[in-house]
């Protein structure tokens, strides 16, 4: 498979493969400028990409992943956006109704699940958490599966939440904007 792939065609196989895995993009950055460096350095040295990399680019590409960011780590991450995309979603519902509580029926429940998982799917599978671009996309899954939710089950109020508990939804994911935000500022700081 590798046999005549270029630095170039390694590189892209790698990132391809980092940001299908979630791993976030300042990591991913860094990771591409080591692999590039190592590349380079092969190169000089007279030894060919295949060296580097082996036979398998993609099976190198979900090593190092799976070592710089484990699974455990991933999910950990995961589980914290989706919160965080609860929280996000249900606080603007707060705002829309200029209300300090939210009424989650089962049509609403299906709609902000929904709304998470393909949320972060799409996301995950970009490469990286944060606000969907492809909205209307989204709203095309989403919306009729709640709809037809509304139509099968009814519209009786489970339960309430309190904006408080909506604004608590925010922190876990928090800790992961903070955290990102600095390492972009860093790659940033460090590519000057």
């Amino acid at each position: 498979m590798t046999h005549a792939m270029t630095n170039e065609q390694i590189l892209a196989v790698c990132r391809s493969n980092w940001e299908y895995r979630g791993i976030d993009d300042a990591s991913v950055r860094e990771m591409l400028d080591e692999l590039t460096a190592h590349l380079e350095d092969a190169e000089a040295a007279g030894r060919t990409p295949q060296d580097v990399v082996g036979g398998d680019v993609r099976a190198f590409a979900a090593t190092w992943a799976r070592a710089r960011a484990p699974l455990a780590l991933r999910v950990l991450r995961m589980v914290a956006m989706t919160c965080s995309v609860f929280g996000v979603v249900l606080l603007f519902s707060c705002l829309f109704h200029w209300t300090g509580q939210v009424e989650l029926t089962v049509d609403r429940i299906a709609f902000y699940v929904l709304l998470a998982a393909v949320t972060v799917v799409w996301e995950t599978r970009r490469g990286s958490l944060g606000i969907v671009k492809n909205w209307a996309l989204t709203l095309v899954v989403v919306l009729p599966a709640a709809l037809l939710t509304r139509w099968l089950v009814g519209d009786e109020v489970l339960f309430t939440l309190q904006v408080w508990f909506i604004a608590a939804l925010l922190l876990p994911g928090l800790a992961y904007v903070v955290s990102d935000k600095r390492n972009a500022k860093a790659a940033t700081a460090d590519s000057e």
